[in-house]
This record gives C-alpha cells, structure tokens and sequence, in this order.
C-alpha cells in the first residue's frame, strides 16, 4: 500500500534527482538563462554553492547554451519529469 504522506515522483525520477536539481535551482536562480557552462558555474560559485553542485555544473558541456535548470539536468542525466500535454 502507498504511503499517502510519501510525495509522489514520475516514473524514472527518484527523491536523489529531485534533490540534485533542486540544490541546482536554488544557486542559480532565474536570472541567469540563458546561459552556458562557465556562466553557470561562476553564477554557483558567487552564490556559495557546495562543492557537490560546482562539481556537477563543471561536468557539462562546453559551449553549449541551456535555457532552464531542465536542460541543465537533462544534460547532467539527472531524472526528470516528463510534462505532459
């Protein structure tokens, strides 16, 4: 039986992604976008992200512009919901 209390998640999303990109949402806000690698790192950095976020950031891509903390999680393979239309 289902915990009623127990948040639900989408279905190949658990509570660590949740956590990982929420962690990234608060450092970077929503001024940043859109923006590549380096702004997102040295947005994080200015912010006083914990190490475990900068060193996500710094795995991504260089050069490549993301336009939201979805695109920057998708890139990271972190889990997300799917929206649905």
């Amino acid at each position: 039986m289902t915990d009623p209390h127990q948040s639900a998640t989408s279905p190949g999303v658990d509570q660590s992604d949740i956590d990982h990109r929420t962690a990234l949402a608060e450092h970077l806000g929503k001024e940043v976008w859109p923006a590549d690698r380096d702004a997102l790192v040295a947005k994080a950095t200015s912010d006083g992200a914990p190490g475990a976020v900068l060193g996500q950031l710094q795995r991504l891509p260089a050069g490549q512009q993301f336009q939201n903390v979805q695109e920057v999680a998708v890139a990271l393979g972190i889990g997300t919901e799917q929206h649905r239309f």
